[in-house]
């Protein structure tokens, strides 16, 4: 592991003549004290509370600092030219929204994509190879991070991953081989042997696929069910977990418009789908006709009926939509769109059952791969992935504009962004 500053990072400068002039004010400071306190006895009632008010207001201002400043997470792929050694790690001000790297966490094959435990002590990261695998990085207050090992996805190439909101269950997609997997997490967050896995056999894939391709797998917001999209067959399956064995069990799935995804080669990030805070909405972003489209979910039976697809407002030629992001609120949704370097902004209606396309917003970069809102939502992140960085803006919270922060942050081949 290497998580040293990297080269020009500030530090405190001043050669030893400074050094010692201000170790002569030091000391006169000292001697003039010692002397006050020689002369007047204990310090009196109005100096301790001075000195109470200072360790309050030193206090205060750590605390500030501390939830001002994030840590951040950047997915790479390792194997490819231009690309990463590992896991890149940064901070970041989440007022400003200026970023900081800090250097690199080692020994993690190809991490393009990141989640967090429900705990926050530990970290998982995809290995998207022919062989694939996910690994787990304990976290610690201090700033240490140790990988925990890893473990067999029984596909190949993932592409996603998620915990399973029990903290109990690690859900992975296996693009090439267009199957899901499930890991147990012990108590140190550590995984397990797999439980299961599944392989998207049925329906037939679409159009001009070769087979099926796994691209993302999440929990609904009530926590019953379990989906899977998938762009071979244009198919998002919705499953059940049992949280005592581990193991899937499928209970409906929603065929998309054939043609709406992609496929062959290394996968593109996924087309994705994003739960309204309702729990009773969910939308879909169609990677290759630059549509979303909105989709009723009952959480009794866990179907998903899709709806009529929105545009992206990216006029002509492919856009290749790919994540959407929701706010904590349910008021409005981000969509990146990596053929036209932008970021949609939608207004929700109806509780979740509309969008109203407000704007698009250029992205600062090339092929705006993932989003992701920091903790407070003050800032949104996307990471671009042919121009290998990763771009922040503050977003309003009363209309959700969004407004970017600076020069783009520098991040080898940065297909994820991970703010905590």
């Amino acid at each position: 592991m290497n998580s040293g500053a990297e080269p020009g990072t500030d530090s405190e400068s001043g050669g030893p003549g400074r050094r010692r002039f201000i170790g002569a004010l030091v000391g006169a400071a000292t001697a003039g004290a010692l002397a006050a306190t020689s002369a007047c006895g204990s310090p009196g009632p109005a100096s301790r509370e001075r000195s109470d008010l200072t360790r309050r207001s030193t206090a205060s201002s750590a605390a500030h600092q501390r939830r001002r400043e994030g840590r951040l997470f950047l997915g790479t792929y390792t194997s490819q030219e231009g690309g990463g050694k590992g896991i890149g790690l940064a901070t970041y001000d989440d007022v400003t929204g200026r970023v900081t790297g800090t250097g690199t966490l080692d020994g993690v094959p190809d991490p393009s994509y990141l989640a967090l435990h429900p705990s926050g002590r530990t970290l998982y990261a995809v290995n998207e190879r022919e062989k694939g695998g996910v690994t787990a990085v304990a976290l610690s207050p201090d700033g240490r991070h140790d990988v925990l090992g890893t473990r067999d996805t029984g596909g190949n190439g993932p592409c996603h991953l998620s915990v399973h909101p029990g903290g109990r269950w690690l859900l992975s997609a296996n693009y090439g081989s267009g199957s899901v997997a499930v890991h147990p997490i012990e108590a140190s967050g550590a995984l397990g042997a797999r439980t299961d896995l599944v392989t998207h056999s049925s329906p037939p894939p679409g159009p001009g696929q070769q087979g099926p391709h796994a691209h993302q797998i999440v929990t609904a917001p009530d926590g019953r069910h379990v989906l899977a999209v998938d762009l071979g067959n244009d198919t998002v399956y919705t499953y059940r977990l049992d949280e005592k064995a581990g193991r899937l069990s499928r209970v409906s799935y929603a065929s998309l418009r054939p043609g709406g995804g992609g496929g062959g080669g290394r996968p593109p990030p996924p087309p994705h789908l994003t739960f309204h805070p309702s729990g009773r909405f969910a939308y879909v972003a169609d990677e290759l006709d630059n549509t979303v489209v909105v989709c009723a979910y009952d959480p009794a039976s866990g179907r998903l009926t899709p709806g009529e697809p929105q545009s992206t407002g990216t006029g002509e030629g492919t856009s290749y939509p790919a994540q959407i992001v929701v706010t904590r609120e349910g008021r409005f949704a981000f969509l990146a769109n990596r053929g036209h370097n932008s970021i949609t902004r939608y207004a929700i209606e109806g509780d979740g059952a509309r969008l109203r396309l407000l704007d698009t917003v250029p992205v600062g970069g090339d092929f705006p791969r993932q989003l992701a809102f920091s903790p407070s939502q003050r800032l949104l992140f996307a990471a671009n992935q042919k121009s290998s960085s990763v771009s922040v803006f503050q977003v309003d919270g009363g209309s959700g504009a969004l407004r970017l922060t600076g020069k783009p942050f520098a991040s080898p081949i940065a297909v994820c962004a991970l703010p905590l």
